[in-house]
């Protein structure tokens, strides 16, 4: 599930990804900032001072959320409004849950203060009040900041609290007759919509309370598409490729797998990869008025409409933010002509995508005009589904789960020939090699012993650890070796040592590089690998093969015009200043640059390259880890606007230059780092026009900071 950092109602510890900071508040009041280092994969906790939120930029603690492009969402933004106005009266008890900057807060105050459709005489006398509850410590302050400067904190009162643990009669006076909230994640449920409305009704509102939105349907359409069966269906994919490395044999097609779970994705991307077989159908209504169930079922009989093999399930939800049905957003695919009045927004927009389950195997093969019927349930934070009672893979105690990515990078007939072309080199001529594995990669160690028979083989395996052996033991005799030859310690533990070696120094030191959980982390992750290589150093062999031996930071020059509507710097929000928090969420704007953010570029919307691709600085991994820098001029060929620059790693495998693996954007699997400018440049002359862009590596901390000059 993928939870928003805006909305942590039910959750105490907030754990970020490796591309910066986390918080975790404690009831005393203390904040702890878990700070990582994405290259040596330490982390400590340190203490932060509530004072020093305030007297010191925050901005580290929030700026890779999502506030900001939901922020920049208008649609959302005047839908909520309208919704909110047509609620709230100035009698109104209104509580605000999951309340983030207070903009859905400030506009029931708001709304409170203009009402006239009121009469005294027949409402009761008492004065309306609003509640804003928000668990995220770091948000309250900023909240408190954004109250202040629209003169909206005396109207207010600010909970630092799960809502969960409110209490009529302590924190709040009376039950609240109207819930305004924004708890969604993609799939609808994943953020803990249905306990958070649980619990309200239970506990903090009245019977016939008014909530904004008042419901919401999720909708659904069969999917025919090669590139989303190749994100799954590992097995199937391996078939073709034929290797003779099976990293998932006959009978254990589940021990490397995805979740059975739906997966977020901008599905407009996908353009021509995906055939519609079927009309757009409704699966689940949620009614937010009443008290939710934690567990549904229905049944969709689905008529195709042209023959295929559904290899997913496509979906979205739209709200309806008013009682008399006559706002909506929703957030489908492009493709979907929404009535209307359906005033919900075409534009790109990240914090809410459309959601992909994968069917079974190779997919399921319809015809046109034959029903068939599909399973839907949902649990409080989830929504599955099965087809003509076709369950998903069983598992084995040894399986594995990884990215959908990772599991079409295994699959890739190229990628694995590449691989294999390396190893084939690294590996010629060494009589009995003694090759460590300093990654993740379950590729590799399988590859390995394939490839070189008399081989003895250490995998580190610092993320999948126990269970990579388990793996690997699974697979053994599929791949026809002994586990003799094969040995997991996991350096998390204990450092390797000779003793572990035999005395025997290291003949090849490889990785792919690929770190479990870090698919969502910026390209120089993979930088880990230059960390392990240096604490070896003593334990490399005269003339060791690295693989890769070098790391090349890539860039090309963007037109990002989605992305950067996005991530552009806020002023006002439906009336409301939301200027001083630029800076905190890491905005774009005349006054700063953003930092670098993890994507998909090809997932971005619009965009167009208006360079060619230049090196920005190299890592040489045959040497110990070292800061570094490097400098380069970015002459523009297209004319466009650019809104800054795609970075990305390529790994150079082998010392001729012959084995490059690209993490580019024209590689669909891996994620780029995006450096949005501080104001978009203007290209009107192509060969003319040109910027400098800097980039510092720092090997202590692990940080890569990049600069437009």
């Amino acid at each position: 599930m993928h939870y928003h950092l805006k909305t942590l109602t039910h959750i105490t510890t907030v754990v970020r990804t490796l591309t910066g900071p986390s918080t975790r508040t404690m009831s005393t009041g203390l904040m702890f900032q878990l700070k990582v280092n994405p290259v040596n994969g330490t982390s400590e906790w340190i203490v932060i001072e509530e004072e020093q939120v305030d007297d010191v930029s925050p901005k580290p603690l929030l700026a890779t959320t999502s506030y900001l492009d939901m922020l920049n969402d208008a649609p959302r933004n005047r839908a909520y409004c309208l919704a909110i106005d047509k609620a709230v009266t100035k009698h109104s008890q209104v509580l605000d849950i999951g309340s983030g900057t207070g903009l859905l807060s400030m506009m029931a105050a708001r709304a409170m203060d203009i009402d006239t459709t009121s009469s005294t005489s027949s409402l009761s006398s008492s004065k309306g009040t609003v509640t804003a509850c928000e668990s995220y410590l770091p948000m309250v302050k900023l909240m408190k900041k954004v109250l202040r400067a629209n003169n909206m904190n005396h109207k207010i009162r600010v909970l630092n609290k799960r809502s969960d643990e409110l209490e009529v009669g302590a924190d709040i006076a009376s039950r609240a007759d109207v819930l305004v909230s924004e708890i969604l994640d993609s799939e609808l449920l994943g953020e803990g919509l249905i306990p958070t409305l649980q619990h309200a009704h239970d506990n903090l509102l009245v019977e016939n309370y008014q909530t904004v939105p008042h419901k919401a349907t999720t909708y659904g359409q069969l999917v025919e598409s090669t590139y989303l069966w190749k994100l799954h269906d590992l097995y199937n994919n391996e078939a073709n490729v034929a290797d003779g490395i099976h990293l998932v044999p006959k009978g254990k097609e589940g021990i490397l797998q995805v979740k059975p779970q739906q997966f977020a994705m901008h599905c407009d991307a996908f353009g021509e990869d995906i055939q519609l077989l079927s009309e757009p159908f409704q699966i689940f209504e949620f009614d937010f008025w009443k008290r939710p169930e934690s567990h549904g079922e229905t049944r969709v009989h689905i008529k195709p409409t042209r023959d295929g093999t559904v290899h997913a399930v496509i979906s979205w939800w739209v709200l309806q933010l008013d009682k008399e049905g006559k706002i909506f957003y929703s957030t489908s695919p492009k493709w979907i002509s929404s009535p209307s009045s359906h005033s919900g927004t075409k534009d790109w927009c990240d914090h809410w995508k459309q959601c992909v389950w994968f069917t079974k195997g190779k997919g399921l093969a319809v015809c046109k005009d034959e029903s068939v019927y599909m399973d839907a349930t949902h649990t409080d934070i989830s929504i599955s589904y099965k087809f003509n009672d076709h369950h998903w893979l069983t598992t084995q105690d040894s399986h594995i789960t990884l990215s959908p990515e990772r599991i079409s990078i295994y699959g890739d007939k190229q990628w694995r020939h590449s691989m294999l072309k390396a190893l084939n080199y690294a590996l010629k001529g060494i009589e009995s090699p003694l090759c460590v594995i300093a990654d993740d990669s379950v590729f590799l160690s399988v590859a390995i012993a394939c490839v070189s028979k008399t081989s003895h083989i250490i995998s580190l395996f610092p993320g999948i650890s126990d269970k990579g052996s388990q793996y690997l033991q699974a697979v053994a005799d599929e791949n026809g070796y002994s586990m003799d030859q094969v040995r997991v310690i996991n350096t998390r533990k204990q450092q390797l040592t000779m003793n572990d070696t035999h005395q025997n120094k290291v003949d090849l030191l490889i990785a792919e590089p690929f770190y479990f959980g870090a698919d969502g982390m910026l390209p120089w992750h993979g930088l880990q690998f230059w960390s392990k290589r240096t604490m070896l150093d003593s334990m490399l062999s005269d003339d060791v093969c690295i693989m890769p031996c070098k790391g090349i930071l890539k860039a090309c020059a963007m037109s990002l015009p989605d992305l950067w509507r996005s991530r552009h710097a806020l002023g006002d929000i439906e009336g409301v200043n939301h200027t001083m928090v630029n800076d905190t969420l890491g905005a774009c704007g005349p006054s700063s640059e953003s930092p670098c953010f993890p994507f998909f570029i090809w997932q971005c919307g619009e965009m167009e390259k208006l360079s060619d691709t230049f090196t920005v600085m190299e890592f040489d991994f045959l040497k110990p880890l070292s800061s570094c820098h490097g400098k380069t001029k970015v002459e523009f060929t297209e004319a466009g606007v650019c809104h800054g620059f795609a970075l990305w790693i390529d790994w150079v495998m082998d010392s001729t230059n012959d084995v490059v693996m690209s993490t580019g954007p024209d590689q669909r699997y891996w994620k780029q780092g995006v450096k949005l400018l501080a104001e978009p440049l203007n290209i009107v002359q192509p060969g003319i026009c040109s910027t400098v862009i800097e980039a510092y590596f720092d090997a202590s901390s692990g940080e890569l900071s990049v600069k437009n000059r």
